[in-house]
């Protein structure tokens, strides 16, 4: 499963607005944003960069004001890391994956009906919705609504579910798919809504989806214990580990 996630992700940085590829990366840039979740590089499955090649990557991010950083699966390019801590990079996290297959996916009873946004206030309200969820924890976009606009018109997908008084109450966006799998990410919901099934609701409906259009699995990366039942109780299992690498000093 790994070769899956890692031809995933370099697919997946292509399609950013200002994409590259230096050596054996790929990295995806949007100038919506100076997130470091939305702008990073990973390589290419089996990739041996040179030392000449991960300067030049890192150069890409210097000069656009940006910490360089990667996010790949180890087992997939085994001499990416060595490389990169040889010139500075130290591990922001390790994060196992989950995956589901259309033979594992369950929908529990009694979860609430989801929605496709349409219009451009609902995908208002959902990166509204959204940013509430995380706290703000991350840097904001500069048009969040866009963002999650895009994901759906490029083959992917986004979902969320209604409150009662009219708001978003959660939602979650996965990606167009890739070499037969897909990444489902940005699960979140209010805190005034958690704990009445929202978060399995949009995964759940989401995987559907995906499944419906070709995929033949999908992935995504638990934040914890809490989600991590959530995701499993709709069918996502393990499916391996993987790494983020961050220079926070890159020398000149």
């Amino acid at each position: 499963m790994s070769l899956d996630v890692q031809s995933f992700a370099a697919v997946h940085l292509l399609r950013r607005p200002e994409p590259i590829r230096v050596g054996g990366f790929v990295a995806g840039f949007d100038p919506a944003t100076t997130s470091p979740y939305v702008n990073y590089a990973t390589p290419l499955p089996g990739a041996a960069p040179t030392e000449a090649e991960v300067a030049a990557l890192v150069g890409e991010f210097v000069g656009r004001g940006l910490v360089p950083r990667l996010e790949f699966a180890p087992d997939a390019a085994p001499e990416v890391e060595p490389a990169l801590r040889r010139a500075g990079f130290t591990t922001e996290g390790v994060h196992e994956y989950l995956v589901c297959t259309p033979a594992t996916l369950t929908r529990p009873a009694g979860l609430p009906a989801t929605r496709s946004p349409r219009t451009d206030a609902e995908f208002a309200e959902i990166d509204a919705a959204l940013s509430e969820a995380f706290g703000n924890a991350f840097p904001a976009a500069t048009d969040g609504a866009s963002l999650l606009r895009r994901t759906q018109e490029r083959g992917g997908a986004v979902r969320f579910v209604r409150a009662e008084d009219g708001t978003c109450a959660g939602a979650a966006g996965c990606s167009a798919p890739a070499g037969g799998t897909a990444e489902l990410a940005g699960v979140g919901t209010r805190p005034a809504y958690r704990g009445r099934g929202v978060a399995a609701a949009v995964t759940c409906a989401l995987a559907g989806v995906l499944f419906e259009r070709g995929a033949e699995s999908v992935w995504l990366e638990p934040e914890g214990d809490v989600s991590r039942r959530v995701y499993e109780r709709v069918g996502f299992r393990p499916g391996g580990t993987r790494l983020y690498l961050r220079l926070d000093a890159p020398l000149p």
